[in-house]
């Protein structure tokens, strides 16, 4: 699924590359410096092992050539020793620093997500978003150290080989490179080719992880439509999506390993009519021929894992492209770190002034202007589509007015940082939003709350009214979205959570729109205590829940129509008293 709020990145961009090490990879110079070490040691132990064998032939295999087994013996079995002793280190640093980096990008990510404003969720799928945070990263945090392993011991087994061949026979060594320079132009194809075909299939994974999000958060609805047939047909066009992409982009990963494996046979058999001439007519001995012939033949596996770490590198590429462009994302409205003003201590008034606001090319409020006063409780009523949740985001800065001020206690929101705004609000909304923790953590929200504090918002709340039934009180789990809970329960959960914020404005929208009467009732006297001391701001389409508001702000059209109290309103006989008459027609 494409990501239209998303800066583009161009191909290629070596600055993705160094924000990532200055970002990462740089903290661990010292773990990565003792990876090398460890990695040089290896990677010279092929080449030493190969130089061994020449005396091993032309000395310990001849007449006369016991004396040298054991010395030639003992540097072999210490060349053995060396090298299982590095792979179990590097292997295991390696890893850790590798794990170290994923969860700290990861972190990073997510807390950078979490910065970003409304828009921007509505146009990236949670599913999207989850395979960012965590199949990109996964995807990343293995180039680095496949470089490092890469750079330590294929580079420099590599080359350590090659001497070793050089100083055997030059002219062997080149035969047996002779294919080399025909892997140019291939490879720089199909470096292009992979990293096309790994962004393809990293936006394919994002798909599969918003079918998947969507499935299980709707089961319900799936379920009473009968579209698991449906469902599952979605996902398996999805699968076959990424399955294609998936063996698309390894057919162009083995390709590079694959024209090695060419190249360094038509080498060899270069070598082979070289040598053959030369190794019978005695110019040449056999330890020679096997010192050189092993020295290239352990080429074989260094060469084969620097090219499919090309592959690897494109994949890492497409990934630091997605992650990075998420990372540049910025809010379309940033707001002050630190707010320029705050509003004085104790219940604040709230005003809207001549606000305006747009859905792209849709208004939705059209100059909007009304006062909460401080300490008294406000409604906002109308019909659907009047504008009422549009204020709730505003005033919790979820959104931003087109035009126009919105003052807290005196004070612009504009020139309020986020947290400071949002530290003022205590919220309930028709749609609770339960984590899949304990009673007790989603109450408190990572805040440490007093215990007297904590029963005081659980008896208010009318949550100690079920809280014996429950197996193990606080401490027992809700269940994902809270599913555990009953609808009424859920709600009184959520009011306890606005209860313990202790902040001077209680803003209430839709909270008690999908209860039945009795819970209705127990939660509205819940909010009643909870309204006490606070200027308290009460958004709802069902009338019965605002007639005791002190004043009720009728909204229609994203304007305001008519304000006053329910009498008032009723005796004046327009738009509310049209709602109140089509509601209450019984």
């Amino acid at each position: 699924m494409p990501d239209p709020s998303l800066p583009k990145v161009s191909l290629p961009n070596p600055n993705l590359f160094r924000r990532f090490w200055r970002g990462y990879i740089h903290k661990h110079t010292l773990g990565i410096l003792a990876c090398l070490l460890l990695m040089i040691v290896e990677g010279s132990a092929l080449g030493a092992l190969s130089y061994l064998l020449k005396p091993l032939f032309d000395v310990v295999f001849t007449p006369g050539g016991e004396a040298a087994l054991y010395g030639v013996g003992f540097a072999i079995f210490g060349l053995f020793a060396a090298r299982a002793f590095t792979v179990v280190i590097s292997r295991t640093l390696i890893w850790s620093i590798s794990q170290r980096v994923s969860a700290a990008m990861q972190s990073d990510l997510l807390r950078h997500i979490l910065t970003l404003d409304a828009p921007f969720f509505q146009t990236n799928p949670p599913g999207v978003l989850i395979e960012r945070v965590q199949g990109d990263t996964n995807a990343v945090q293995g180039i680095w150290s496949t470089l490092v392993t890469g750079v330590g011991r294929d580079l420099l087994g590599l080359v350590v080989l090659l001497a070793v061949a050089v100083s055997i026979d030059p002219q062997w060594t080149l035969a047996a490179l002779i294919g080399a320079p025909l892997l140019i132009l291939p490879a720089s194809l199909l470096q292009r080719y992979v990293r096309r075909k790994s962004k393809e299939l990293r936006n394919q994974a994002g798909q599969r992880a918003t079918r998947l999000d969507e499935i299980f958060h709707g089961i319900t609805a799936v379920k009473l439509n009968r579209m698991e047939d449906y469902q599952t047909k979605r996902f398996r066009a999805v699968l076959t999506s990424i399955r294609r992409a998936e063996v698309r982009s390894v057919f162009g990963r083995s390709l590079m390993p694959g024209m090695i494996d060419l190249v360094t046979g038509l080498g060899f058999f270069a070598v082979l009519l070289m040598s053959g001439n030369e190794i019978s007519s005695g110019q040449r001995t056999t330890g020679d021929f096997m010192s050189f012939f092993t020295a290239m033949s352990l080429t074989f596996q260094p060469l084969r894992r620097l090219g499919e770490m090309a592959g690897t590198w494109q994949i890492a590429a497409a990934s630091l492209e997605r992650i990075y462009a998420l990372f540049d994302a910025r809010p379309a409205y940033p707001r002050p770190v630190v707010s320029i003003a705050v509003p004085a201590p104790g219940a604040p008034e709230i005003r809207f002034e001549d606000v305006n606001f747009a859905h792209g090319d849709q208004p939705v409020l059209r100059g909007l202007s009304f006062t909460a006063e401080a300490g008294r409780t406000t409604a906002l009523v109308g019909s659907s589509g009047a504008g009422k949740s549009t204020v709730f985001h505003l005033l919790t800065g979820l959104l931003e007015p087109g035009s126009g001020v919105i003052w807290i206690g005196g004070v612009a929101a504009s020139g309020l940082s986020l947290a400071d705004q949002r530290g003022l609000f205590a919220t309930v909304t028709q749609d609770s939003a339960l984590f899949d923790e304990t009673l007790a953590e989603n109450i408190a929200l990572g805040r440490n709350i007093a215990p007297a504090a904590l029963d005081a918002a659980l008896h208010a709340a009318h949550v100690a009214d079920f809280l014996p039934a429950l197996p193990n009180g606080l401490q027992t789990p809700v269940g994902p979205r809270g599913s555990a809970l009953s609808g009424g329960q859920r709600q009184r959960v959520a009011i306890a959570r606005a209860l313990v914020q202790d902040a001077p404005v209680l803003l209430l929208d839709e909270a008690t729109s999908a209860l039945d009467a009795q819970s209705e009732s127990i939660v509205a006297e819940a909010l009643a205590m909870g309204s006490q001391g606070r200027t308290t701001l009460v958004i709802a389409h069902r009338l019965a829940t605002v007639r005791d508001a002190d004043k009720i702000v009728v909204i229609d059209k994203g304007r305001v129509v008519e304000t006053g109290t329910h009498d008032q309103l009723l005796t004046l006989g327009g738009v509310y008293a049209g709602l109140y008459r089509l509601q209450f027609k019984d």
